[in-house]
């Protein structure tokens, strides 16, 4: 009895099988052996990926003899609709393929739906070791992101540069290659969650289904509403959730009637599960604008840089996109501060496994977007009057200013990344419904898009507006007779504005209760499954 006791405790106990759906087993599948595959993947992945984006502004000038506003747009457009695809490969992960299958074959084009929900997947919520690493997982992800960054932003940007754009923009696809290659060789060490079902459809029956029963009353006990059974959702490999008091209009969808067509009548897990992700909706816009100051990361920044002394020694030129590398770089030392000293610290305070909660280190990261762009605005204003002080603001020559004046921009882009990008992926998938992970995860992906089309947007309106009022606009070509400082000015009153927005929006919004609570809560809750199995076990024996 001992020995099949340790084999069934050995088994996952959140739902996740092999690829042929049987159960697996801890000690040989998943975690941190699992996700090495696929942190070494997003490594090359990122490299291919920002080897293309992180010159390209210049690309077009240069190349293409685009204009400022017009190469920028061209790239926010770009970046926008290739960030904006993961909510379609999430709608497939979830509810037909699964997350490996609709990886596997969206790598053949080149579109990342839901990678690192694949990486998250592989430590069991219900076991609290495997939880722990869980929560360095999304840090770590980050690491590897802006390591591949790393080297995209100097080697393959030097490459470009100084050899050629043919070899450039090959090296790239070679480490796409690569990283598919990996990912596919950690293939029997994967965990998988099995598809169930379109998430959109689930949410949109809640919905048709609430308003449809506006004027039905909901009843005093919750107990009353429709559920299914525990063991309808143990078969599903699904979870049971509680009826809560958030949002409870949509509770309606879950009161009996005479009807039982599911568009007329939801379980409570159902209705819970759309819940949580409209819940999650006002903190997803609040993500916009700080996104839409990531795109000006290769496009204005990048831009600023040509204008001013790139000389390194005496035959030395450093590439003004190599200046994103700064960001790569301050990210990646931020987050291991974070991770290993950070949260050690914050954790005897607070009692919190994470040490400050995901809202609270996503507030910090609009903090700092704030102070990014009233130093931009600064260093911008004293690059214009250095410019006017030679006499070549006219003529657009370089302005006799080292380049790396810029370096403070970008290294607190970087800082701003530990805390806002890694704690926003990390929120949208652990608010998510276990059924709704990818679809979770994709919210952090397209924002980052509808951050680019926001910024095309308002660069074309703000320099449309300007021109229209007599003036010469704000970004022209020639930005040494620009005002890149009003418009970072109006960046900055911007993420204010957000930030309050953001304040508000925080303040009402309530976990799930499994993130919530401490860990020591969810050890609680194994220690009692355990009881009832052994109990169970007891009784058949008996």
């Amino acid at each position: 009895m001992g020995g099949e006791e340790g084999n069934i405790d050995d088994y996952t106990q959140d739902g996740t099988v092999d690829l042929k759906g049987n159960p697996v087993r801890r000690s040989q599948r998943g975690g941190w052996r699992a996700c090495s595959f696929v942190v070494v993947y997003e490594v090359f992945e990122r490299m291919a990926y920002y080897g293309i984006s992180s010159n390209l502004v210049l690309y077009l000038t240069n190349k293409l003899h685009q204009g400022t506003v017009k190469s920028a747009n061209n790239v926010t457009n770009w970046v926008g609709t290739i960030w904006v695809t993961p909510i379609v490969g999430a709608y497939v992960a979830d509810a037909h393929l699964g997350r490996y299958w609709t990886f596997a074959i969206a790598s053949c084009i080149y579109l990342m739906p839901n990678i690192s929900t694949i990486g998250a997947d592989q430590f069991d919520e219900f076991e609290p070791k495997e939880k722990a690493h869980k929560l360095s997982f999304f840090n770590w992800w980050m690491f590897s992101i802006f390591f591949g960054t790393l080297f995209a932003n100097t080697v393959l940007v030097y490459i470009q540069d100084n050899v050629g754009w043919t070899l450039g923009y090959g090296l790239p696809t070679l480490g796409l290659a690569i990283s598919i290659a990996i990912f596919f060789a950690g293939t029997p060490f994967y965990r998988h969650k099995k598809p169930t079902g379109s998430p959109f459809t689930r949410m949109a029956k809640v919905i048709v289904a609430a308003i449809r029963k506006w004027n039905v009353p909901l009843p005093t006990d919750p107990k009353e509403l429709y559920e299914l059974n525990l063991e309808d959702y143990a078969q599903k490999g699904k979870y049971r959730i509680d009826s809560t008091q958030n949002l409870r209009f949509f509770n309606k969808a879950a009161v009996k009637t005479s009807s039982t067509n599911p568009w007329m009548l939801c379980s409570v897990t159902q209705v819970e599960e759309t819940k949580q992700m409209l819940a999650m909706i006002p903190i997803l816009v609040a993500t916009f604008v700080p996104s839409t100051m990531l795109a000006q990361i290769n496009t204005l920044f990048v831009k600023q840089g040509t204008t001013l002394d790139r000389a390194m020694g005496s035959n030395f030129k450093i590439p003004p996109a190599s200046l994103t590398g700064f960001v790569t770089l301050s990210m990646l030392i931020c987050v291991v501060l974070y991770d290993r000293y950070f949260v050690r610290i914050t954790r005897r305070w607070t009692k919190n496994p994470r040490g400050i909660t995901l809202l609270q280190r996503m507030g910090i990261g609009l903090v700092i977007h704030i102070i990014i762009m009233v130093i931009a605005s600064f260093t911008e204003r004293y690059r214009l009057s250095v410019a006017k002080d030679h006499g070549i603001v006219e003529k657009g020559q370089q302005v006799p200013l080292t380049i790396f004046v810029l370096l403070p921009q970008f290294v607190l882009m970087g800082t701003a990344d530990a805390f806002l990008e890694v704690a926003k992926i990390e929120f949208f998938y652990d608010q998510a419904p276990e059924s709704m992970k990818s679809l979770g995860t994709s919210y952090s992906m397209t924002t980052l898009g509808i951050g680019n089309f926001l910024s095309t947007f308002l660069l074309s309106t703000v320099s449309d507006i300007t021109k229209r009022h007599g003036h010469k606009g704000w970004i022209l070509n020639n930005l040494n007779v620009s005002h890149l400082d009003y418009y970072y000015a109006f960046f900055a009153i911007l993420n204010v504005l957000n930030f309050v927005f953001f304040l508000v929006v925080a303040k009402f919004y309530v976990y799930k209760a499994e993130v919530s609570d401490s860990m020591e809560v969810l050890t609680e809750e194994l220690k009692v499954m355990r009881l009832r199995a052994s109990a169970q076990e007891a009784t058949v024996a008996g």
